[in-house]
């Protein structure tokens, strides 16, 4: 089987700004955010169900935990949602100083821990930071001096971290050795034109996709940083894509409808929808981070 040429809508959202998906195989079915809505949402591709909890802010990712329930990453730190109550409870502040910055995109490590970034709600300042947190102490900075964070993830081994430094259109690799990383070095440029690095996923194959913003696709890079392939959507604003399904090889992909201009809006009536489509090398099993069980 090949991968699909272009991604087809598969529910109607119209999501401002949607975001992290994440696949949960305890109940199959498919997790992520509107970031301006403060919306966090439940998606059950069998039966079609939409449905969502209101977070207390602005919230950039949506991730399960042991035992049950997930961590939400908002703009004044991290939160344990309750799945069956809907109810939200803080874990952590996060940068209360930088009353400007938000949590972005983040994803659950090797380690079970969590890995996520901020950056500057404004989209302009170079306030943004790469931290690690695991409940034994306060989140940990591995970077900084990013204005967008975006796309974290793990090879297949653990030995590679990827990170993206959107708003220079550039994916960083590191090596990683037991939550520490080291030899920071560039893996992709996206070329001007085609649009901006939002979030990344890894497949079984180390392969990274990597979701365009304003670039109407997402792409597949070898683990030596080789363009692969690409797949077409109907929207400009493509968000960031998870593998879900029995056999991991359904690709789930958020849109946003953030930014564009009214004429944009009519041309493109499905942005902010959730896609998808299929490929041949299913994805990773999905991490459940350990620390607010």
């Amino acid at each position: 089987m090949a991968i699909d040429p272009e991604a087809r809508q598969i529910k109607r959202v119209g999501a401002v700004l949607g975001e992290g998906p994440v696949w949960i195989p305890r109940d199959h079915t498919l997790r992520f955010v509107d970031i301006k809505q403060h919306r966090v949402y439940r998606f059950d591709p069998v039966s079609g169900d939409l449905s969502h909890a209101v977070a207390p802010e602005q919230c950039g990712f949506v991730l399960p935990v042991r035992g049950g329930g997930f961590v939400v990453g908002c703009k004044d730190g991290l939160y344990r949602l309750e799945d069956k109550t809907g109810r939200f409870t803080r874990l952590t502040q996060v940068e209360p100083h930088l009353t400007t910055n938000r949590l972005n995109d983040a994803c659950v490590g090797p380690d079970e821990a969590l890995w996520f970034g901020s950056m500057d709600d404004g989209e302009s300042a170079i306030s943004g930071a790469l931290y690690r947190y695991d409940a034994q102490d306060n989140p940990i900075v591995l970077d900084q001096n990013i204005c967008i964070t975006n796309g974290p993830a793990f090879s297949p081994d653990a030995n590679t971290f990827y990170h993206t430094d959107t708003m220079n259109r550039v994916v960083h690799a590191f090596d990683h050795v037991d939550g520490q990383l080291a030899n920071k070095r560039v893996f992709a440029t996206i070329e001007p034109g085609a649009g901006w690095p939002d979030g990344s996923t890894i497949d079984i194959e180390g392969c990274i996709w990597i979701a365009l913003w304003g670039g109407w696709s997402v792409r597949r890079y070898s683990p030596s940083g080789e363009l692969m392939t690409s797949v077409r959507f109907p929207v400009a604003n493509v968000t960031k894509i998870a593998f879900g399904g029995v056999d991991r090889r359904t690709a789930y992909a958020t849109t946003a409808s953030k930014g564009l201009t009214d004429d944009q809006r009519a041309a493109q009536p499905m942005a902010g929808d959730l896609f998808s489509f299929r490929v041949d090398v299913p994805g990773l099993e999905g991490i459940e981070a350990t620390f607010a069980a």
